[in-house]
């Protein structure tokens, strides 16, 4: 068995949709970054790949490269775990959390836990995602960010 952690934040800009585990919210704004910027799965990529030791997103998704340019953050999930598993690895459960002060993500989290389940070939029970504010402070609490970490177990096949 093997732990892995990640943690992603990315400031919030007009003109730009919101994405959040692969599911598209409504907000005047959405997160700016060189992919679709979805800062739940880069954090659940991040904790996948430190879990089977490979490293983290920007080694392999690197933004100075102009193929991840706008790239699908369930695209980029979905080359992850082909890694791990090519790597002897399968997921045994992912954990995450979002903070943001808006919008409301716990009405989607039943449409985010089954795109990445599917994404990673795993029963929806096997992922969960919370959400909390940052009650007033810093990035997330002004407004300015939205951030996510996630925990995820991994075990060798076979």
């Amino acid at each position: 068995m093997r732990v892995g952690y990640g943690y992603d934040i990315h400031r919030l800009r007009p003109g730009r949709h919101l994405i959040l585990g692969g599911v598209e919210l409504q907000h005047p704004t959405g997160l700016d970054g060189h992919s679709d910027a979805d800062v739940l799965l880069h954090a659940v990529i991040d904790a996948l790949l430190g879990a089977s030791g490979l490293g983290d997103i920007g080694g392999h998704f690197p933004d100075a490269e102009p193929k991840w340019r706008g790239a699908s953050s369930l695209d980029l999930l979905a080359r992850t775990n082909k890694l791990i598993r090519t790597a002897g690895y399968s997921v045994v459960n992912v954990d995450a959390t979002v903070v943001a002060e808006a919008p409301r993500i716990a009405p989607t989290v039943p449409e985010m836990r089954a795109r990445i389940s599917d994404v990673l070939g795993i029963d929806t029970s096997l992922v969960n995602i919370k959400a909390t504010t940052a009650e007033g402070s810093g990035p997330e609490g002004r407004g300015e960010a939205i951030s996510a970490r996630a925990v995820a177990l991994l075990q060798l096949a076979g």
